[in-house]
Parts: C-alpha cells; structure tokens; sequence
C-alpha cells in the first residue's frame, strides 16, 4: 500500500477533531499527516498553503486529490472505513459526497465558532 499524505488546517478545531480520530483509527500507521497552519509547512504543501487550507487535501498514489475525493482516499487507507472510501470509487456516489462536503464548506465557519 502506497503511502498517503494528508494536509489539514491545526488552527481549525473541527479539523483537529477529525484528524485526532483518523490517527486512532489508523492502527497501520498508513497516513502521514501536515498541519498546513503551522510555521513551515508551506515547503510541504504542494500548493499555496491558503490553497491547502481552503479544502481538504490528500495525496494518494502520488495524485493530488481534494474535497470529497480527499476524504474518500483517506478512508481507504484506513480498515474500518475502507468500505466508505472504495464506495466513493463509484462517480455517482463521489459526485454526492463532493455536494455535501462543499455545502458543509459554507457553514464550516460557523462550526468552527461553536467548536471554539
């Protein structure tokens, strides 16, 4: 299995919520987490980290992937979610996750508010 890196944004604490979770889950030590908000990742960030930090980005197999699709290759590198992340494989089942996730984009201000 191919390594899988995952950028997310520390300062975001939803986002330090749900990264905690991924690491208790990936038992098999298959993911490789940056934080985009700390000081000097932006030399691991294959993109602008303001980029980076506008949606959630995995590399898989050394493609670059964002949004619903980031999620969905997460999941696969990981046991218990793995069935999430190949059911993403299917277009149509990824085409309705990339609407919700880009609908949860316009309230993740909002949560991130409550979160604090």
């Amino acid at each position: 299995m191919n390594e899988v890196v995952v950028w997310y944004d520390g300062a975001c604490p939803l986002c330090r919520r749900e990264i905690g979770l991924m690491r208790r889950l990936d038992r098999r030590r298959a993911l490789t987490f940056v934080d985009v908000a700390e000081p000097g990742a932006a030399e691991a960030c294959p993109l602008d980290p303001a980029d980076m930090l506008s949606r959630f980005h995995v590399r898989e197999d050394g493609q670059l992937l964002s949004g619903a699709a980031a999620f969905a290759a997460m999941w696969r590198a990981i046991p218990i979610l793995r069935p999430f992340g190949l059911m993403a494989r299917n277009q149509t089942v990824l085409v309705l996750l990339e609407r919700l996730y880009v609908q949860f984009l316009k309230v993740r201000p909002h949560l991130q508010r409550l979160a604090r």
